[in-house]
């Protein structure tokens, strides 16, 4: 259990250096015309992804839930992974990555990195971390309590996101004109 702990402690501690980055970002696009949309989602977001590691560590403690090799292990892999996919994403968005929705007017869209073949990476990473983290340790209410919530936001989220993106998706030239231009 005490590396368990460990484990998710490292993984709240991953996640305010992601609050750290995102609100030096945020500074970066405001600065720039950024315009943050979907205000209303981001507190319930914040509250479900802090419950995620609460949740793992109080089934696993007051369910008693064993460790299971095979499952642990894989599991572990794919949180490890989902970790390099979430950095990945930042370091490809580089300033324009947030934790909230920011749109800078004139940006064209990125489709570097990861991007090149997925819109939203990103959530892939949120969604194997959020069921793969309980499941090391066999806290599997928490990682489908989770699944099942995060599933109900990220449909806010992306439609959200994909209305905000929308203008320069609309473009045919890959979003090089500015956000607000008409074709």
């Amino acid at each position: 259990m005490i590396w368990y702990t460990a484990l998710v402690l490292a993984v709240g501690a991953e996640r305010v250096a992601e609050l750290v980055v995102g609100r030096r970002n945020l500074r970066w696009s405001l600065e720039r015309g950024g315009v943050e949309r979907g205000q209303g989602h981001y507190p319930p977001m914040v509250v479900l992804h802090t419950g995620l590691l609460f949740g793992a560590l109080a089934e696993v403690r007051l369910g008693h839930r064993p460790f299971e090799a095979a499952l642990g292990w894989t599991m572990l892999a794919v949180v490890l992974a989902a970790q390099a996919l979430r950095w990945w994403c930042i370091r490809t968005l580089g300033p324009r990555w947030n934790t909230k929705v920011v749109i800078v007017p004139g940006l064209p869209l990125v489709t570097g990195g990861p991007y090149r073949w997925i819109r939203h990476p990103n959530y892939v990473a949120v969604v194997a971390e959020g069921l793969a983290l309980p499941l090391v340790h066999g806290a599997w209410v928490t990682a489908l309590v989770f699944t099942v919530l995060n599933a109900w936001l990220l449909t806010v989220r992306l439609r959200c996101e994909n209305s905000a993106l929308a203008p320069a998706l609309a473009l045919g030239d890959g979003g090089t004109r500015p956000a607000d231009a008409r074709p």
